[in-house]
Parts: structure tokens; sequence; C-alpha cells
């Protein structure tokens, strides 16, 4: 059952609403949302693009899952002007970061300003960019192992419970709406909580994904390497000289339970096979064309550039996956060690 911490709840909470849902990104974490939303009996139509979309309006979204691999006949379209914005709808915007102006631009010229747009996106520069454009922007903190490498394909690794999808108001606050999100993705085999603080745990999550960019340059082997240790220990540094209030390591660690990335025990296989990387990973291998970077390590080096503190490693991350993707290279043409070099260490 969804669990609301620090809510305020205006009197016409939409109890007992089915609430439409256009899901605007459908790889990974987009996929899965819409395909569990969908199976739970909600109204849900994808936005997805090339050959995804392709796939999908020919055969379906399949989703793959530990127990069962299920094709779903869910409605998605390649652009949200081919939607009748009449009928009132909550976005889970999923696009990757550096994608989200572009959608925006799109969007915010089809869909009614009042519409609830959710950020379900790494980093925590999208909600700002929605709040110009949407007065009802809504932050998520995604914990989520899911994968998207084969046009109309997405795998969930998590059982039974798919990922923590927890969400508040933007910058901060719970209403109605966070409570219903909340509440249909736990009846949608994800745990979600409304939270009136979901920047802090946002903020705890951009610590974690520094190390995206690691994995995305060296593969497998940057996993738990010293070089990933020390980006995340830049940017505690910097959150912490800019005076922004973040969920504790002990925080996060008791509300993310068992389901703990790198956890062998947590992460289950599917028909096509086991959890191979994160999301900047597989944005490289299957050649999307950019990564997260500028987003996620690029947030500490312009926090630490504000407030000056360095960040070498950061930049070097950011520079190194910048230039990889733009050359057409693949994960682990570099060592962890060999990129330590480049900082005279």
């Amino acid at each position: 059952m969804w669990r609301c911490v620090g809510l305020v709840l205006p009197a016409d909470l939409w109890e007992h609403r089915d609430v439409r849902y256009v899901v605007y990104g459908a790889g990974a974490i987009g996929g899965v949302v819409g395909a569990r939303l969908y199976q739970a009996g909600h109204q849900v139509t994808l936005i997805a693009r090339g050959a995804h979309r392709e796939v999908i309006d020919r055969d379906g979204l399949v989703i793959e899952s530990p127990e069962a691999t299920e094709h779903l006949p869910i409605p998605v379209v390649g652009d949200p002007g081919e939607l009748d914005w009449e009928d009132p709808a909550v976005v889970v915007l999923a696009v990757k970061g550096q994608d989200t102006q572009g959608a925006l631009g799109r969007l915010g010229v089809v869909a009614p300003p009042s519409t609830p747009v959710v950020c379900a996106q790494n980093g925590v520069e999208n909600e700002r960019m929605v709040l110009r454009r949407f007065e009802h922007t809504y932050a998520m903190c995604v914990v989520c192992a899911a994968t998207h490498l084969r046009p109309g394909v997405v795998q969930v690794h998590f059982t039974p419970v798919s990922g923590l999808m927890d969400l508040g108001r933007y910058p901060v606050g719970a209403d109605a709406t966070a409570a219903q999100v909340a509440g249909d993705l736990s009846a949608a085999t994800f745990d979600s909580v409304a939270r009136g603080d979901i920047m802090r745990w946002k903020y705890r999550k951009l610590v974690h994904n520094l190390v995206n960019a690691v994995e995305a340059l060296c593969g497998a082997s940057g996993r738990g390497s010293t070089l990933g240790r020390r980006a995340q220990a830049e940017g505690e540094a910097v959150l912490v000289a800019a005076g922004i209030d973040v969920a504790t390591r002990e925080e996060d660690r008791a509300r993310r339970g068992s389901l703990q990335f790198g956890d062998g025990r947590a992460l289950v296989p599917t028909a096509s096979g086991e959890w191979s990387g994160g999301s900047s990973w597989q944005s490289v291998v299957r050649g999307a064309g950019s990564v997260e970077a500028d987003f996620l390590n690029g947030e500490i080096a312009l926090l630490g550039r504000l407030h000056g503190v360095p960040t070498p490693v950061n930049d070097l991350l950011q520079r190194r996956v910048n230039r990889m993707v733009w050359l057409g290279r693949q994960p682990g043409e570099v060592t962890p060690e060999e990129l330590l070099a480049e900082l005279g260490d």
C-alpha cells in the first residue's frame, strides 16, 4: 500500500479516479512503468521513436520479467501532437536528461499547462526545465533494474517488487496527484511513497549515478572501482559546499532494502539474460548517440565551479564519456586505472 510522507491532501483528492497515463520515453524505465500500469488496468499511451516505436506499433511491447515474458498491445505514438489532450492525463517523462528540452518543445505546445508532469529521470535539472512550462511538476526517484537494448523489448530484473518509485511535488510538498500516482504504482508491482522532501532523495540518487559514466567507459570493471568512489566523494563534497539537503546513505540503504544494485540475489535474469549495465552503459551499447553525463557528472562540475570545489574526476568522466559516444566506441576500451593515471594518480 502506498504511503504519504509530509503529505498535504486537498479536499478534492482524486479518490477512485481512473487516471490516463502518457509515458513520454518508452525505454527501460518508461517501458517498464508503462507496461506495469497497463497490466494493472490503466489507460496508457506510450510515446516512443524510431524502430522502437515501429515494433511496438506492429507487435506490441514485450516486457520480460523473471516470472514471464508478455506481449502487451499498448497504444504508441511518435509525437505528443498525435494525442487528444482534451482528455486529462498525467505525463510520466522518462526521456534521458539530454532529451528533455526537445521533448518539452513538443509537449509544451500541445498539452495544457495544467497537465501534471512526473520526471521519472536521473539528475536534478529536468524538474527545473519542466517547471518553466508546467505548473504541476513532480520529481520521481527511480530505483529499478531495467534494460532496453532491442526495439520493442524491455526487461525488469527485480521481483516481486519491480522497483521503488517515490515521488513528490517539485520543489517541495506532496498533494493529491502525488498520492494518486503513488497509489497507482503501488498497485502495479512497484513500491511508491508520496514524499514532501523528494529532492533530498534525488540528490542522493545523483551521487549514486556518478559512477554511470565509469561503467559506460570501462564496462563491468568500472563497478565498485576506486575511480567511481572518488567521483562520488567529489559529489558528496560539492553538495555539502552548496548547502544542499541530501538523504543520508543510511536512509537510502534502509529505503532500498533488498533492492541493491550489484547484489546478485536481487538482480534476477529474464528470458534475454542477466542485467548487464545501467542507463548510460545501455545508451552506449545501443548506439543512442548520447549519454546523460552532462546532467550527472556535469551537475557536480557545475556546482563545484559555483562553490569553489575542484571536481577533476567528474570533469574527466564527463569529457571522456561524451568523446567516446561521439567516436562511436563501446564500453571496455579503457580501464579505471588508465583513467586514474590521466588524473596523475
